[in-house]
Order: C-alpha cells, then structure tokens, then sequence
C-alpha cells in the first residue's frame, strides 16, 4: 500500500477510533470508569476480537496491517506529551518520607509477581500451548513474570490526575513507585530480550544508557530545560520543548529504556514558571484528546480473544490473572504497611499499583515482534491488562467511601495537568 493510498485510510481509522471511543467512554462512564480504560477497551472491540469477528471485511478495511505503525508512531507522540505533563505535575509537590517506602512498594511489586509468574508458567509447562515456536521454557516463564511485574505507570498517573488524586500521600508514593517499578521491569525485559537473542548486548546497552542519561539529567537537566524557558517567545519555547522531548524520547527508546520515562524525566526537571505552565497547557489538550487514544487502540487491534475458546489457555488465563492480583496488588499493600502506611493509604497504592494496562501492552508488543510471544500468550496477558486496570476505579471509589487517616497535601494547579 502507497503511501497515497494510506493517508485516507489514516484519516477515517482516526476518526472512527475517537469517535468510538468517545462513545465507549460515556457508557463505562455511567459505571464510574475514567476514560483512560475505554481507550484501551476500544482497541480491542475494533480488532479482531469483536468487529474481525462480526464484520471481517469492515476490520480489515478500516485497519489493513499496514496502517498499525503508522497508527503506534502517532500514538507515541500523545504518549510523549502526556508523559511529559504527568511528570510536571509530580514534580510540584513534595511528599516526606517517600523515597524509602516507594523502593519498599516497588520492590514488593516487582519481586512477588515476578516470582508467581515463572512458577506458574513452570508448572503448568506442557498443558497449555503458550511457547512460541523455538522460544525455551525459560525464556517464556521470565516473559510472562516480567510482564506481571510492570506497572502501567502512564496509565497510574491518568487515573490519578483525571481523580483529583495528584498531592495526595498514596497518589505521590503510587506515581514514585510506579516510575521505579517500570524502569526496572524495563531493564528485566531487555535481559530477556537478550537472552532470548543469545547477546548481552541490549541488556547491557539498556543498563549503561540508564546509567548515563542519569548523570546527564542529574548534572544538567535543570540547566537545560531552564534555557529552554529562557528563549524569547512562546513559539521559541514551545519549539524548544518539543524538540527536546523528543530528543530524550529518542534517546530512551534506543537503549530500550522506553521514551515514556525519558519525557516524565523531562517534565519532572522542568522549571516551575509561567512560561513553562503555558507550555504545558498548550501541548496537553490536543495530546490527550487526538494522539493518546491512537496508542491506546493499538495492542486491541492485535488481540485475539477467540483463542480462549481452548479450556486449557482459558483455564491458564483465570491463574495469571489470579497471581498478578496477588502479586501486584498484595505484595504493593503489605510493603506499605510494613512502611508504616496507613491501611487507607496501602489499600489505594496496592489498587493504582495492579493496574498493568499500557506499559504491559507495550511489552507484549515487544514480545510478540522478537518472536518469543504466540498469539495465545499475548490474548492472556492482554486479558491481564483489562481486568487489572478495569478493577482500579472501582477499587478505588469503594476506598473513597472510607475515612483517610492521613492528611492530603495540598492540590497544585490542577488545571494545567487535569485532563481537558
């Protein structure tokens, strides 16, 4: 397909996707869900999952295989954006006491789901048809307990800023052990990744690059993103910022550390300055409403839900869920109370922190591109994403009806980063 041929396939598959997730969105609305979980829930009725089943030659003409990258770039750009603005907002508040629990709950959230995966699938090997074809069984246990352990950490700060829960104690420790989770997990994938590969290269690139882009956002992020605000007019800064965000994007994509960190990175050293509230302001509405959704819809597209019609993968399917809840959700609650949290505030970080949604996705993607993924092992896991990040709002609303125990530190300038 030319790329004339493409572009208008481009323009009527966005339209449709905004539009029905605009429609997804009011009628989980009526049940409380933010529309963050429509997004994703919209990808995969459009996909094989329902529309390919109802309406093959609808599905294949609105989506045809080469529209999907075309479709994840533009994404990525909403992603970047939005990232950017969640790590602005992070920075503007300053919670005591929170680096020693966050790596507490992270800990936790990464080590018990990790774990539960790789025994799960070890002993389940041989009953359930989840190995892609010349992947070892380890390499799969270490995928599927990898991907247990990663936290859908643009999604956590969505559901925490279209809440009104940005300053709040749990909120601020969810968003910093997220960010720490994430990171980590990323660093696991890569190792399997090579592993899977035979080379240690892009785990070893994936680890320096960190290390390097740390020093560099240590020694002179604050310098960089403060001439950037010093520029003369508000396109220069807007310019600026937007080149510089996808600098760093790039730059994390390719040591495998994922541009979404590389913008929160960005956003959390930014300046605290009119110049750069108008900055924000400007690039979050468009970002959030037109590009966002676009990622979101990309992982549903490649989802086939019909192959949990087989009991043994549909049996398989109910245990990861089972264990990533525990792991997740359990592991993340017991560690903050083992910190001293409060039970209302545990409760809160271990329900933001079982949401798995986007950044799961992302790597079953990886997985599924590098060959050690099958279709049925990504339906599972894509399944995995749903329930956990379906439950979080409810979990969450059901928490808010109980009293919290510890103060809330005081809101800042919700309208530059609340959802438009």
């Amino acid at each position: 397909m030319t790329p004339t041929e493409l572009a208008p396939r481009f323009f009527i598959a966005v339209a449709v996707i905004l539009l029905f997730c605009r429609l997804v969105a009011w009628l989980l609305g009526q049940v409380g869900q933010p529309p963050v979980v429509s997004e994703m829930l919209a990808g995969v009725l459009l996909g094989p999952s329902l529309l390919g089943l109802l309406w093959p030659d609808a599905q294949g003409a609105l989506f045809p295989a080469p529209l999907l990258p075309v479709l994840y770039v533009v994404g990525q750009v909403g992603l970047v954006l939005f990232m950017f603005q969640a790590g602005y907002a992070f920075s503007s508040h300053r919670t005591p006491k929170l680096a020693g629990t966050a790596g507490a709950v992270s800990l936790a959230g990464i080590t018990a789901p990790l774990l539960l995966g790789v025994l799960l699938v070890l002993g389940t090997a041989g009953f359930v048809p989840i190995q892609a074809e010349g992947t070892s069984l380890g390499v799969s246990a270490a995928f599927v307990g990898v991907a247990l352990a990663i936290t859908a950490f643009p999604m956590l700060a969505r559901i925490i800023t279209e809440r009104g829960h940005a300053g709040t104690r749990h909120g601020s420790l969810a968003l910093a052990s997220g960010a720490v989770d994430d990171m980590v997990a990323w660093i696991m994938l890569a190792v399997v990744l090579a592993v899977a590969s035979g080379s240690a290269g892009p785990a070893l690139v994936t680890a320096g690059g960190s290390v390097l882009f740390g020093l560099a956002l240590w020694l002179g992020g604050r310098r960089a993103t403060g001439a950037v605000m010093a520029l003369p007019s508000d396109g220069a800064r807007l310019l600026g910022t937007v080149a510089l965000l996808f600098l760093v994007a790039w730059y994390t994509d390719e040591i495998g550390l994922y541009a979404v960190f590389g913008a929160f990175a960005v956003g959390v050293v930014m300046p605290r300055t009119p110049a750069t509230e108008k900055v924000v302001g400007t690039l979050t509405p468009v970002a959030t409403t037109v590009f966002l959704p676009l990622f979101f819809t990309y992982s549903g597209l490649r989802t086939e839900f019909a192959l949990l019609g087989d009991p043994a993968v549909l049996g398989f399917a109910a245990a990861c869920v089972t264990v990533a809840i525990a792991g997740k959700f359990g592991a993340c609650w017991a560690a903050a109370r083992l910190r001293g949290e409060p039970n209302e505030v545990a409760l809160r970080v271990g329900a933001l922190m079982n949401a798995r949604g986007l950044m799961q996705l992302i790597a079953l993607n990886v997985g599924l591109d590098a060959g050690i993924v099958n279709p049925s092992l990504f339906t599972v896991l894509v399944l995995v994403a749903l329930v956990t990040t379906l439950m979080t709002t409810p979990l969450l609303s059901w928490f808010d009806r109980r009293p919290l125990s510890t103060p809330v530190a005081p809101s800042f300038e919700e309208t530059s980063f609340t959802r438009q």
